[in-house]
């Protein structure tokens, strides 16, 4: 049996120490949008984390799925009984517009479901954590999710105004008043983890390393993240490591 306690510590001083990598790129000057080659600060970034957490990660002897790593062929993770899985840096946009709004995510997954996820906010260095069954932390406080009931007036809602799209304009009709509230990255999952949000529909792409860090976090603060319109968690190392369409709730 693995000793999550032990994975846990080296996967936050690796979040961390990953989180001072990208802050040394973000905070070295102006950089072009424009710059596609390799040579971009935001490609530097995406690599300077990926490698560092790597570098403590490689170290537990587990398996790596990374978003900046090369592909793992389906037919060779497919058996991975424990895994590691990773976005180095989640938030291209925000971390473009320099708003602060990106995190580093690393998730522990046994088969197909998150058992520990840390993320780091790498401005506001506030560093969230979870282990199945240990509840879910920000900062060492512990953080529970908002019980509402789906009828409430003004629920909060976590959305992008400028992509609302039709079905998640359909999912706010069913809803009395709601407020809409925006952020980037995976700090769409964690407001409904630390109660700053009740729900967030995600009726658009993304992928499983955006989300797997995260779902754990809101997991163990008592909510879900549920395929759209099912009660069915969403579950991870797909032969497609797209996810499906998914709602992320607090208690409702």
């Amino acid at each position: 049996m693995a000793d999550y306690q032990k994975l846990l510590e080296v996967a936050k001083a690796a979040a961390i120490d990953a989180g001072e990598k990208i802050i040394e790129i973000y905070e070295s000057g102006d950089f072009s949008v424009e710059a596609k080659s390799d040579d971009s600060p935001l490609t530097k970034a995406d690599k300077a984390s990926h490698h560092a957490i790597v570098g403590y990660l490689e170290q537990t002897g587990l398996p790596i799925l990374s978003e900046e790593g090369s592909a793992v062929a389906y037919e060779e993770r497919k058996d991975w009984d424990l895994f590691w899985m990773i976005d180095p840096l989640d938030g291209t946009k925000e971390f473009i517009k320099k708003n602060g709004e990106f995190t580093v995510n690393i998730a522990l997954i046994a088969k197909n479901t998150p058992v520990m996820g840390v993320v780091y906010t790498p401005v506001l260095k506030d560093l969230f954590w979870a282990v199945k069954g240990e509840g879910a932390f920000k900062n060492g406080s512990q953080i529970s999710v908002n019980d509402k009931n789906l009828s409430d007036p003004q629920l909060k809602v976590v959305a992008s105004r400028s992509h609302l799209n039709e079905e998640t304009e359909q999912f706010m009709s069913r809803l009395t008043d709601p407020e809409i509230v925006s952020k980037g990255s995976s700090l769409k999952l964690l407001m409904v983890a630390e109660g700053e949000a009740d729900l967030y529909p995600r009726y658009a792409p993304t992928m499983e390393w955006d989300t797997a860090a995260a779902q754990i976090l809101v997991e163990e603060a008592g909510g879900a993240v549920n395929i759209a319109n099912s009660s069915i968690p969403v579950t991870y190392n797909k032969e497609n490591l797209l996810n499906p369409y998914f709602l992320v709730k607090g208690k409702l």
